[in-house]
């Protein structure tokens, strides 16, 4: 028996609302972003994301991962195998086709770089069934939430507190956020922020230590005694013209020196500049190799590639499965009521090369193993019959002796026949030994570690049964060449 009393069900006590969450100090009817760059910085508006996603590298990198997600393809599996499941299957396939789950999901997966998305559904009658006609992904800006950590709709005249904007009209998601008491998310523009600021001053200071050093700034010269207002005003339009006009006119008393650059490089900051694409890239694409095209060290381009293999599934996961607990549950539960949830998802695994598989299968071969017509089949798809063996050319000397032919009606030879039940007998008992050995095969990348696996599967191959089967048949074929010595020396 436990002590500990008997939960009340959906309770919760560590909730954002009635201002008890000391992290957000005084609410008010909306909550605020915990993002400090956009609250700092931005006073809580998303205007300074966007500026963000303006630079070039930014805009690059992240439409790459865009690109990557959408490429792939999509499929619907039935939740379960009843007839209704894969009714609520075909359904969802048929939605997506229709919505442009392509364009949805290139659209949505900006939440990930703002930190969350919102869309709204727009649903239309088709006979019985209720099905979406659009699915409008709007403008994250007009949206706030509440102290529930509900959508609300801000308007002009409701800026203080929004409009509800409930489900089932209202499909968003956050992406992010390090805890769940944050709808907001915390976006990849968070981490870009400064990156991007940096190289946009360091661009600011570049073109003018080109410009300074492309044309040397002029220095005019007065007596600061005698020299009148009027003068030092004749004096400074006489500088500010030598950066304009091809000739100037002045009085001979007055003196115009040139400052040119002492330096004749712009290494620092092309430099800096670099630094702030490749942080750019890392917080995006978890990696440069992608956009640079340089390779990897010691395996660092196939774990880069891996890297972004990761990112490319979490983003597709992330876009599946919020669309599948929310409108694709609620269109399931609408039109087939008791239904399992289809499961959408996009295809992120690589095919198999089947050129390197046939080549391992041909090394398998070498070492006195075939596999079987079903395994040909499975692996390599189609329909396969198993080819007969060359002729056998006569003349040829290496060919041996010919095989015995048997007339017409007569008995096979009993040594055959033997062989052949021997076989059939042996052919069971050997069965879950290529099935082991299949399975190291195909958890093994080379000969030294498939060699290492056979080794070890030895000692757990027993190999009574076989010897069993192997002694009945040296008994039997030993008691037929007697029987048959034995007639014959009667005949004689």
């Amino acid at each position: 028996m436990t002590d500990v009393a008997r939960p009340a069900l959906s309770r919760q006590i560590a909730t954002t609302a009635d201002g008890i969450d000391i992290t957000r100090g005084h609410l008010g009817p909306l909550l605020v972003p915990v993002d400090s760059v956009l609250r700092n910085r931005g006073l809580g508006d998303l205007t300074i994301y966007e500026q963000v996603l303006s630079d070039p590298e930014v805009k690059a990198t992240f439409a790459q991962r865009q690109l990557a997600v959408t490429q792939l393809e999509w499929q619907v599996d039935a939740g379960g195998d009843k007839r209704i499941d894969k009714q609520a299957a075909e359904f969802a396939r048929e939605q997506l086709q229709a919505i442009g789950w392509d364009r949805v999901t290139s659209l949505m997966l900006y939440g990930v770089f703002y930190g969350y998305a919102v869309s709204e559904l727009i649903y239309a009658a088709d006979g019985s069934r209720v099905v979406i006609d659009q699915v409008r992904v709007r403008n994250r800006r007009r949206f706030r939430f509440g102290r529930d950590m509900d959508l609300r709709l801000l308007t002009m005249q409701n800026m203080f507190d929004g409009l509800p904007a409930e489900a089932p009209y209202f499909w968003w998601f956050s992406a992010g956020a390090d805890h769940d008491d944050e709808p907001y998310g915390l976006g990849l523009a968070h981490y870009l922020y400064w990156p991007v600021l940096f190289k946009r001053a360091d661009i600011k200071f570049w073109l003018i230590f080109v410009e300074k050093f492309a044309q040397p700034t002029a220095v005019g010269k007065y007596d600061h005694q005698t020299a009148t207002d009027t003068e030092k005003q004749r004096l400074l339009a006489a500088v500010q013209a030598v950066q304009t006009d091809s000739g100037i006119i002045m009085p001979k008393d007055m003196m115009i020196d040139l400052i040119e650059a002492a330096r004749s490089g712009t290494s620092d900051y092309e430099a800096l500049h670099g630094v702030m694409n490749e942080t750019i890239q890392k917080v995006v694409l978890g990696q440069t190799a992608s956009t640079q095209g340089t390779p990897g060290k010691l395996g660092n381009d196939q774990l880069q590639t891996t890297v972004r293999e990761d990112l490319i599934k979490a983003d597709a996961d992330l876009i599946c499965e919020s669309f599948s607990l929310g409108p694709l549950k609620w269109l399931t539960e609408w039109n087939f009521p008791g239904a399992a949830l289809p499961r959408v998802y996009r295809v992120t695994e690589q095919p198999e090369d089947l050129n390197t598989r046939a080549e391992r299968d041909v090394k398998i071969g070498e070492l006195g193993f075939r596999p079987s017509l079903l395994y040909i089949q499975e692996t390599y798809g189609g329909e396969w019959t198993e080819s007969a063996p060359a002729p056998v050319d006569p003349l040829d000397p290496a060919a041996g002796p010919p095989a015995p032919a048997f007339a017409e009606g007569a008995l096979p030879d009993p040594a055959a026949r033997m062989a052949e039940q021997l076989e059939r007998k042996i052919a069971p008992l050997a069965e879950p030994w290529l099935d082991q050995i299949r399975a190291a095969v195909d958890g093994t990348e080379s000969l030294e570690a498939l060699q290492e696996a056979l080794l070890a599967l030895a000692p757990a191959m027993s190999l009574d049964e076989y010897s069993a089967v192997l002694a009945e048949a040296l008994t039997a074929a030993t008691l037929a060449g007697r029987y048959e010595v034995s007639e014959r020396t009667g005949r004689e």
